[in-house]
């Protein structure tokens, strides 16, 4: 039997791949995106154009030129909060149950269901 200690361990995240989300905490304050990965074993996310962080790539062949590439760096789940693109506002959640007894998510400030 393995130990506790060894196994991975996944935290529920309030958000999920695809939630547009909004940056309440850090350098891009206010930015709004997309979530495009999430890591539940450290809590994090990937944010569309948030947390840009710049490479120096070193050319590879004779003749090739270096380059500098930008991508998204991950950020705490907890610094992001769910945004309403209908009404533009962020929203803490919570959950409810459909009337086929199916567990959604809901923003609390305008009671939109997030899953459909």
């Amino acid at each position: 039997m393995a130990n506790q200690k060894d196994q991975p361990r996944f935290q529920k995240m309030h958000v999920k791949t695809g939630d547009t989300v909004q940056i309440i905490a850090g350098k891009d304050k206010g930015k709004v995106g997309e979530v495009i990965k999430t890591f539940p074993q450290l809590s994090k996310v990937i944010v569309k154009g948030v947390n840009i962080k710049t490479k120096h790539v070193k050319p590879q062949q004779e003749g090739e030129s270096g380059r500098i590439s930008t991508q998204e760096a991950p950020i705490h789940s907890s610094n992001v909060m769910l945004y309403s693109t209908k009404q533009n506002v962020a929203s803490r959640i919570c959950y409810t149950f459909t009337s086929e007894g199916k567990k959604v998510r809901k923003l609390k400030k305008t009671g939109e269901i997030l899953d459909s």
